[in-house]
């Protein structure tokens, strides 16, 4: 009987953002899996490593600066390494050099066997600068390989030394530092290892990189930027979506199954299912792809730029001032901004703060008014064609909400004040080849986790709908909805879906008679609506059941109480 024999393990271990995730699939390829590490929310990937035909099971440690145990994330790389792996692969930033050696010198005090990876080295070279591999090599007694992670440039030195680093039978013993001797000998190494030579670009990126987090220049470019974007998003969205992706669907697409649908000769019952005015087949397409899927492009694409151009790290340090005043660093813009790709991973993101007065804030500003892809691209369908100016002012609301909720938040709450910790990487034009992978990768994401579920919901909804119930609660919320909000009776029928999934809760609003105020009011209430049963779900699994109970009932709160005072307001206006 034969045993089978458990794969070594290798562990991959450096700072976010420095392709550490690109390393890994390129070592893995397809064979990669998730999960939690034990006793904990932190999720980790592992996959099978094929290295010259030897298999190992390599593990990608969350993203750390330090290995001083801070936050969540950085307790699972420290017990990680007490797991005491085949060897470490630690991953260094060739543009940050000090602030990598730092996380380096405290891994190689952990006297396990390490191959380092100089990565993004092209970045280096770009700016007429040199790196002494040699000098580190021989400073520190490891092995360090310069990659070009997204070019593969250096894999095949980075396999062949891995697979050595195991073999080799030594005793490996470091010098242990205090942590002021760390920084002292990292800076010390960066220094001596770092060789100049031409600097007329990197002058001028670094201008520029400094103009970016000062007040002045900082904060109108970041106006100027910031709208830019805005405008690209819903101009670039619109655009596809009215020449595009309507016309396919309502032209080609929705006769054809009407046609077919209608032959079939099915009970009446089961062809509205199928055809009527939550038709599965047909509000099912409409909606995820004809409506929001445009958004999802141009919003994914101008979040990619952002990310690929070194702008939102410097975007988080601009505003350090500003959020410090609502008890937040500049750092959390980066969860935040998240939060309108999808609530989720922009919750699940708050692991790496340092304290839970911080996540729960970020959380729960998320949760409040912060609206997901899907939901924002819900609303520029709803608000766009009528106005602009209505949609920009619906989102002027969320940010004062953010803000409000932010001072709320921190004046109730214990706690120390944040401190900010970014790794700003260089000002660079993003390669589009890259731009283009991680775009795609989003619409893929988008795809299986926002829109076939969204299909499903409105499956449900078209049942419900022609059984009668949707109508039965929409008569219950009578009251609320043409009483206090002023919209018809038919408006509720949305918000009883906002609960499976938040964009079905302003989705339905475009096919109502509704006026301009009638359509912001929708709109505002289904911004600060119940987030939906999936980020309910994370937030009762990051913390705990009282606090998702305590922000659905939060949310709901505000969303109506907003909703009729702003139909008052509007009606008084326009009197």
């Amino acid at each position: 009987m034969s045993v089978k024999q458990e794969k070594r393990k290798l562990l991959l271990i450096g700072p976010p953002n420095v392709g550490k995730s690109v390393i890994f699939n390129r070592l893995t390829g397809l064979d990669v899996g998730m999960a939690n590490y034990a006793g904990t929310t932190v999720e980790y990937k592992a996959g099978a490593a094929n290295l010259n035909g030897e298999e190992f099971t390599l593990i990608d440690a969350p993203g750390t600066y330090t290995l001083d145990a801070t936050n969540e994330a950085e307790q699972v790389a420290v017990d990680m390494l007490a797991d005491e792996p085949e060897a470490v692969v630690c991953v260094m930033d060739a543009n940050n050099l000090e602030s990598s050696l730092y996380i380096l010198l405290q891994v190689l005090e952990k006297e396990l066997p390490t191959v380092v990876v100089l990565n993004r080295i092209d970045l280096v070279e770009e700016k007429g600068l040199s790196i002494d591999v040699d000098l580190l090599e021989e400073k520190l007694g490891v092995a360090i390989i310069p990659t070009v992670a997204v070019t593969g440039q250096g894999f095949a030195e980075l396999e062949k030394t891995i697979l050595e680093t195991v073999d080799q039978l030594a005793e490996y013993s470091f010098k242990q530092f205090s942590e002021e001797e760390r920084w002292q000998l990292a800076e010390e190494l960066a220094v001596s290892a770092q060789q100049q030579g031409s600097e007329l670009g990197l002058l001028q990126r670094e201008q520029w990189g400094e103009w970016l987090v000062q007040p002045w220049p900082g904060l109108p470019l970041a106006v100027l930027i910031l709208g830019i974007i805005f405008a690209m998003v819903i101009g670039v969205g619109l655009g596809i979506r009215q020449y595009l992706l309507l016309p396919f669907f309502r032209n080609l697409v929705f006769p054809k199954i009407i046609y077919l649908v209608e032959g079939l000769a099915l009970p009446i019952s089961l062809e509205r299912i199928l055809i009527g005015e939550y038709g599965f087949l047909i509000k099912g397409l409409e909606w995820p792809f004809g409506l929001v899927f445009p958004y999802v492009i141009s919003f994914y694409a101008a979040l990619s730029v952002l990310e690929d151009s070194g702008y939102l790290p410097r975007l988080g340090i601009l505003l350090d001032g500003l959020l410090s005043k609502i008890g937040l660093s500049g750092s959390n813009i980066v969860p935040l901004l998240l939060g309108y790709g999808c609530a989720i991973p922009g919750i699940m993101s708050t692991r790496a703060m340092g304290s839970q007065k911080e996540r729960l804030m970020v959380a729960a500003m998320i949760s409040l008014a912060i609206p997901c892809i899907a939901q924002t691209g819900a609303i520029i369908s709803l608000l766009a064609e009528r106005s602009i100016l209505i949609v920009f002012f619906l989102f002027l609301i969320s940010i004062l909400a953010l803000v409000l909720t932010g001072f709320v938040l921190d004046f109730f709450m214990k706690g120390a004040q944040p401190y900010t910790v970014v790794e700003v990487p260089e000002l660079l034009l993003p390669k589009w080849n890259v731009l283009g992978k991680k775009i795609w990768i989003r619409i893929k994401n988008y795809i299986f986790d926002g829109a076939i579920p969204m299909i499903l919901a409105i499956g449900l909804a078209a049942l419900l709908y022609e059984s009668g119930a949707l109508v039965f609660l929409g008569r219950a919320m009578r009251p609320l909805i043409t009483g206090w909000l002023h919209l018809p009776e038919e408006a509720a029928v949305p918000l009883v879906l906002g609960i499976v999934r938040r964009e079905l809760s302003v989705l339905p609003l475009l096919d109502m008679e509704l006026s301009s105020l009638q359509l912001f009011i929708g709109a505002l209430v289904g911004l600060f609506y119940v987030p939906c049963i999936a980020v309910l779900a994370t937030l009762a699994r990051e913390f705990k059941i009282s606090i998702a109970v305590g922000i659905l009932v939060a949310t709901t709160s505000i969303a109506f109480l907003l909703g009729g005072i702003m139909t008052r307001l509007g009606e008084l206006i326009l009197v």
